[in-house]
């Protein structure tokens, strides 16, 4: 499979983030159902937007990107997303050159007066199979030379762009220049994967112009279909309005953990919707989030920890095998991640109600946890490793003379902040909503113990806790 990576113009943010995580869990999935998984992902780390900024900075294109490269890397990292096989679009220079040169051969190809070349869409009769778009009407030569465009009439796209002044460039085959953005990943996906693979995957926004230019310059020199299948992310909204810089609601992941929101929370709410529909992302919904996490993490602890009685209680391996097969049909039917995660929280309040009221054994457990991990393959939240990436965050943010924006609220602040008296109060009122049935306000206190620091463990005996 092949991902397209981040263009490193800039720090990633969480509409990027959201379409990253959703490729991991299809990955994670691939595996855990018994494929062998070859995952490359292209780094784009010269464009449009890289050259102009590049400029304006001052700085060479190569200084420039490898700032937001690596930040772009602690940033999945931080999020748990697995690493795939790199593939940077400046380690592949000379190969985009001869593949425009075969391209040129073959006639698709054309070169223009000032050097650059251009893919002649009119030869390949195929364009706009993937992105449903009809371009009967297409207006043979007509020229766009930006990588990025929103039109929904077909042009000659530039496969190569002559130097301009003061812009790098690259001494190859076909002359000097650089690459547009479209014959980047053609050219590392076929070098990597060959020409045909199964899985090309994505944001929506790359549909057209991006997909649909790499499938009609890859098929055109090869004679093979490109990809099997595409897998596109939708779009998140934040607080229900489109993210942008000028509605003021544009986040990065660091923003977010300086606000005092935790990496974890922040992937398990981005992996909540299926990513073929729209999420949308809200700060209610980051909290509820939290609560959601820490109650994995207490249930985890609770099941490896608690004192049970000897034996096996009926019903409860039933319970492990049906969650099981709940979350793997969520999952089967197109990455339903809502349905998993909706089949692991029924697991969890049954569990607990169960232990609540006695009727828990040593020997249920093993097949719970062992459920819990594998949702946990998917997921990736329950290990609480949240501190140690946040102080990361944090020193960063001090190097940047971000400082000023570290919220008050920050892991391990809030635990220091607490009393034992105000830890056994919360707890009596954990008690009480438990008592009254009300699992709700009983994990939601749960939840908040944990954010501060607090492991709380239910047994037969009563209520214990501690701190971290």
């Amino acid at each position: 499979m092949y991902s397209c990576g981040p263009t490193v113009y800039d720090y990633g943010h969480i509409g990027n983030f959201r379409t990253f995580i959703a490729v991991d869990i299809l990955r994670r999935f691939l595996r855990q159902s018994g494929y062998k998984i070859r995952h490359v992902m292209n780094i784009t780390d010269v464009d449009d937007k890289i050259i102009r900024n590049s400029a304006r900075a001052g700085v060479s294109v190569k200084q420039y990107t490898a700032k937001y490269e690596k930040a772009f890397l602690e940033d999945a990292s931080t999020l748990n997303i697995e690493q795939p096989t790199l593939a940077r679009a400046t380690d592949h220079i000379p190969e985009m050159a001869q593949f425009i040169a075969e391209l040129q051969k073959k006639g698709f190809a054309y070169r223009t007066e000032d050097g650059s070349y251009y893919f002649r869409i009119a030869k390949f009769p195929a364009y706009g199979k993937l992105s449903k778009k009809d371009f009967a009407g297409m207006e043979d030569g007509a020229r766009v030379d930006v990588d990025e465009y929103e039109k929904d009439s077909a042009r000659d796209f530039a496969l190569w762009k002559a130097p301009k002044p003061g812009e790098t460039s690259w001494e190859t085959s076909i002359g000097p220049g650089r690459p547009g953005w479209h014959i980047e990943c053609s050219v590392m996906a076929m070098e990597e994967l060959g020409d045909t693979f199964d899985l090309h995957a994505g944001g929506e926004d790359l549909i057209f112009p991006h997909h649909e230019n790499e499938i009609a310059q890859s098929e055109a020199l090869s004679g093979k279909p490109f990809a099997h299948f595409w897998f596109h992310v939708r779009f998140l909204l934040v607080e229900g309005e489109k993210m942008s810089k000028s509605l003021g609601n544009f986040y990065t992941l660091r923003d977010l953990v300086l606000k005092g929101h935790k990496p974890s929370s922040i992937r398990f709410l981005l992996a909540s919707v299926p990513y073929r529909n729209q999420l949308n992302f809200t700060f209610d919904g980051l909290k509820q989030a939290a609560v959601s996490v820490e109650r994995l993490r207490n249930f985890q602890l609770r099941l490896s920890t608690g004192q049970f009685p000897a034996g096996a209680t009926p019903g409860m391996a039933d319970l492990a095998r049906e969650t099981a097969e709940r979350m793997r049909a969520g999952m089967d039917d197109d990455l339903n991640t809502a349905q998993a995660q909706a089949a692991i929280f029924d697991m969890v309040r049954k569990a607990n109600a169960a232990i609540d009221a006695g009727q828990f054994k040593k020997d249920d457990a093993p097949a719970l946890l062992a459920v819990l991990q594998s949702f946990d393959e998917l997921f990736a939240v329950l290990k609480d490793d949240d501190a140690p990436k946040i102080r990361s965050i944090v020193e960063w943010a001090k190097t940047e003379g971000r400082e000023n924006e570290v919220g008050k609220v920050l892991l391990g602040t809030a635990g220091a902040q607490l009393s034992d008296a105000e830890i056994e109060k919360k707890i009596a009122e954990m008690e009480t909503a438990r008592r009254s049935r009300n699992f709700k306000a009983s994990d939601a206190i749960r939840a908040e113990l944990g954010a501060a620091g607090i492991i709380v463990e239910t047994t037969k005996d009563g209520t214990r806790w501690k701190r971290k």
